[in-house]
């Protein structure tokens, strides 16, 4: 689960989630001239607030946190996971507002009984699932709560293609050549190679060849804003990976406005929409 794909939205989702697993250990009812030690419970002795509030919120944030971290979208049914996330808080808070017009579940009614109100574990239940719901249903709407919810660390200098990576990710250069030794140069004294008892022979200059002046690409890193698919080089419409926000990848080639990118599993693949990337 890659944590750096979560969103501003995901982050005020966690947020109301642990503010609701806070809430339902305090008191779900107060009753007026009440002494602080009386026994009033809270969510976890109310089945139905426990069941249609505390639970119906938590399941409903793990399953929007979890649809976003993961590669690949879980299905149920063939629907996926984000939306019965959604459908969940929605629900929560539904309930939550229900319970806090009728805090005593009817006792109060039926007992003759009117002193009874919403206590501080339902008013803050109430609070926290109108926040869920809210962040859950506008964070694909809003462009603010869509952003990173964690910045993007920055990448090592780009190294040219073939060349050593300085940690991380990226071409390998096993075969490349060492700095002063070019391709089919002679060995030097006491190197691996060297006949024994023989005389090194010299090493004739070489003349240094010319760059490709403008217009060539160089491989840069770069990061993405919100995920994005990745589709083979072959032009197929499926695609073979999805770049996340906060992970750095490097792009290899260019194609008109598109740019072949490597992810970190050494997959190579189109990236079509390369609007608002950030490069490295």
């Amino acid at each position: 689960m890659n944590i750096r794909s979560l969103t501003r939205g995901d982050g005020v989702v966690i947020g109301a989630a642990v503010l609701l697993l806070i809430a339902s250990f305090l008191d779900i009812y107060s009753i007026d001239g009440a002494s602080d030690s009386a026994d009033i419970p809270n969510a976890w002795g109310s089945g139905p607030l426990l069941l249609s509030v505390t639970f119906a919120g938590l399941i409903g944030a793990a399953l929007i946190v979890v649809a976003r971290g993961l590669p690949q979208l879980p299905k149920v049914a063939g629907l996926d996971l984000g939306p019965f996330g959604i459908a969940f808080t929605v629900f929560a808070a539904w309930s939550a507002l229900g319970n806090i017009f009728d805090p005593a579940g009817g006792f109060d009614n039926n007992g003759g009984l009117t002193n009874f109100g919403a206590g501080t574990g339902l008013i803050l239940s109430l609070i926290a699932t109108l926040a869920l719901a809210g962040a859950a249903v506008a964070t694909p709407l809003v462009p603010a709560l869509k952003g990173a919810l964690l910045p993007a660390p920055k990448p090592a200098a780009p190294q040219p293609y073939g060349g050593q990576p300085q940690g991380g990710y990226g071409y390998p250069g096993a075969g490349a050549p060492q700095p002063g030794q070019p391709y089919g140069g002679q060995p030097q004294p006491g190197q691996p190679g060297q006949p024994f008892g023989t005389q090194p022979q010299p090493q004739q200059a070489q003349a240094p060849q010319a760059q490709p002046s403008g217009g060539e690409f160089s491989p840069f890193w770069f990061a993405v804003p919100v995920p994005r698919p990745l589709f083979a080089e072959d032009g197929s419409p499926t695609p073979i990976a999805e770049l996340a926000p906060g992970t750095w990848y490097l792009a290899v080639e260019q194609r008109g406005p598109s740019l072949v990118a490597q992810t970190q599993d050494g997959r190579r693949g189109v990236l079509q929409d390369t609007s608002g990337i950030q490069r490295g």
